[in-house]
């Protein structure tokens, strides 16, 4: 039914703990469309590679294929209204997305290849853009390699991951993950993103119809 290859990413997606089920990923995409179906075809690629990397080649490798793949767009250009949360798939059938897209595909992505959860935030930021003026409403992935490190960052603003020290233009408000919400981007909690974020909680729902665990 797929392209030949399947077989391998089958076998090494059986052998992580927190994988991507293959085939139910590429069925997911191929009811929505060629162009989502070439996207996951890509993505299996990328997340094959990662599987027996270490942490900082997994963030460059997933880093890379978003920011590379997906043009940005508001998401009132690609959905008609004014905030939408895509899963992965649904951004991969566009093939744009805005900064809240980007930085879900990379969690879900890195998540696939069997990065922890702890490990990983989405944080809500004001972004001092180039140019001046007020600074704006921006979404960016944090990874933790442990609890109280200094975060790298995963921005589709910039091409290459960096350090939370690099980016004095971000200034976090809250982030969370599939197991926490906090206040910026410490340790005092929030509540529970899931029922304090209704657009987290529908992209979890599609997220995990799409084969991502």
């Amino acid at each position: 039914m797929f392209s030949f290859g399947i077989g391998l990413l089958l076998l090494l997606a059986q052998l992580q703990p927190k994988a991507w089920d293959v085939e139910f990923m590429l069925a997911a995409a191929q009811r929505l469309s060629p162009r989502a179906l070439a996207g996951a075809r890509a993505l299996q690629t990328v997340l094959s590679a990662a599987l027996g990397a270490d942490d900082d080649e997994r963030l460059r490798l997933v880093n890379q294929f978003y920011n590379r793949r997906i043009e940005f767009r508001e998401d009132i250009d690609v959905w008609g209204q004014a905030d939408y949360w895509a899963s992965p798939l649904e951004m991969l059938d566009k093939g744009r997305g805005d900064c809240e897209d980007f930085a879900i595909g990379k969690y879900f992505g890195l998540l696939a290849t069997g990065m922890p959860v702890a490990k990983l935030r989405l944080v809500y930021v004001r972004a001092q853009l180039p140019g001046g003026g007020a600074p704006q409403a921006h979404m960016v992935l944090a990874y933790y390699a442990q609890p109280g490190a200094e975060p790298l960052i995963l921005d589709n603003l910039t091409p290459d991951v960096r350090t939370a020290s690099r980016r004095p233009d971000l200034v976090p408000v809250y982030s969370f993950n599939s197991e926490g919400l906090w206040q910026g981007a410490g340790d005092q909690g929030a509540g529970d993103p899931v029922a304090r974020l209704s657009r987290w909680r529908d992209v979890l729902q599609k997220a995990r119809a799409e084969g991502f665990q």
